[in-house]
């Protein structure tokens, strides 16, 4: 496929773009060229006319199965949030989270998401196999898909958040991960399918299995991911239960390094953010669920200054309903500039978090976050020629400043997932209506 007469923002090093430019894509799902101008090159021609194409979107931090839990517990910090929410997790099962899957993938692929991550960490007993139900759902829309196997060991009885009845024995947690490791990793560097180790966070996971999870990550070469530093109530915590901060705790159980990034870091002190840059830990920075949570702002420019690896999540859609991640772009540029004016960051840094950042935290900055010969064909054509975006000549600036765009072409790995802003291999409304079967019986609602 040869895409031209179209705007190209390559996102590589240099910010490379082309007002007027074409991007070929090899018979291998491959990036054969890009440039200015047209292609010499023969095969079938796809007309950019009015249109942005970017490297596709990284979604570095969801919780799929929250989206048969929309809409509840509106007004709750963290704490009292997941305490009404736990219990009703606690009845989810394999066709549920299947459905809330295959909902929320769908929906990320029309707001221009080409590779997501999952951080899954609630595994009911009778549940059946809730991990395999959404790596399904991930093959169903054809996105390229990282979930991790998350854990959760510390019950409130032992002084953790959650209830009992959604935690497992640390024995069983760290065998289930190292299984789910061998079942489905493929380390290759086109790969659709990768698995992260995701215990789920300081106050619902014990030391023992916090620190025997990075021996296992390291041991089985595949990444670590959980929250950190999220809410003022996390900060207490830790300073109760371990006299550090949570990034002194991180550190101290092993949970620094290149090969983990952490969900939202708000709540970081110099000190943190010097430690995060220096140890090249990366960060998924969720602004709209941190705001609608009411956890704060993360120091994004400050952690971009020290080198950190920064990438956008839109996190569970029950903490944030709307889930696009197109429109999160503008969210973080919003949320750092309300923090340090118009100066803290521009449209193309916005999309390089998207994009480029999102690789990086993932693991897969040389195959995937920008538009270079030999990347892989994850590619994104925006449209940008219509009312809403108007009178915007800038079309980065359209893209990340202007209304959700709409997607005209979705590509991963060279082939289509969106086109003309209708998902190629799942219909919608199918979509819908499981999402919604799903949310009503876990909800006990006609």
């Amino acid at each position: 496929m040869i895409i031209e007469n179209v705007t190209v923002a390559t996102v590589d090093a240099a910010g490379t773009e082309y007002p007027n430019g074409h991007v070929v894509v090899g018979d291998d799902g491959r990036i054969l060229a890009v440039g200015p101008g047209r292609s010499d090159r023969e095969g079938p021609r796809r007309d950019g006319a009015g249109c942005l194409v970017t490297p596709g979107l990284v979604n570095t931090h969801h919780h799929l199965y929250q989206w048969a839990t929309r809409g509840l517990a509106l007004d709750e910090t963290l704490f009292g949030w997941l305490t009404t929410l736990y219990p009703i997790w606690g009845r989810l099962d394999a066709e549920i989270v299947g459905a809330a899957a295959g909902a929320g993938l769908g929906w990320l692929a029309l707001s221009g998401c080409t590779t997501s991550m999952d951080h899954h960490y609630v595994f009911p007993r009778d549940g059946g196999d809730v991990l395999a139900a959404e790596i399904e759902a991930a093959r169903s829309i054809g996105l390229r898909f990282h979930p991790t196997r998350g854990s959760m060991d510390l019950s409130r009885k032992d002084g953790g958040l959650p209830p009992d009845h959604v935690v497992e024995d640390t024995d069983e947690a760290l065998a289930a991960t190292e299984a789910a490791i061998d079942r489905w990793h493929d380390p290759s560097p086109d790969a659709m399918l990768q698995i992260a180790v995701a215990p789920c966070s300081p106050f619902s996971v014990t030391t023992r299995l916090m620190e025997e999870a990075a021996v296992l990550a390291r041991r089985k070469g595949v990444r670590l991911h959980t929250h950190l530093a999220e809410t003022d109530d996390e900060e207490e915590f830790c300073l109760k239960q371990f006299g550090c901060t949570p990034v002194e705790y991180a550190e101290r159980v092993g949970w620094l390094g290149d090969d983990v990034w952490l969900a939202h870091g708000v709540h970081l002190d110099d000190s943190a953010i010097a430690r995060l840059g220096a140890t090249g830990t990366g960060v998924a920075h969720c602004p709209s669920s941190n705001a609608r949570l009411g956890a704060g702002s993360a120091r994004v420019r400050e952690l971009l200054d020290h080198g950190v690896p920064v990438g956008l999540g839109v996190d569970g859609a029950a903490s944030q309903e709307v889930s696009h991640l197109g429109a999160e772009m503008r969210q973080a540029l919003y949320t750092a500039r309300l923090r340090g004016g118009p100066k803290a960051m521009g449209a193309r840094e916005a999309l390089r978090l998207g994009t480029m950042g999102g690789a990086r935290c993932l693991g897969r900055q040389d195959d995937l976050g920008s538009i270079e010969v030999g990347k892989l064909a994850d590619l994104v054509l925006w449209k940008l020629d219509g009312l809403g975006h108007e009178g915007i000549d800038d079309k980065v600036a359209a893209l990340v400043f202007g209304p959700p765009a709409r997607v005209d072409l979705a590509l991963v790995g060279g082939r289509p997932v969106v086109e003309r802003g209708e998902l190629v291999n799942a219909d919608a409304d199918t979509l819908t209506a499981e999402a919604r079967r799903a949310h009503r019986r876990l909800l006990d609602v006609s």
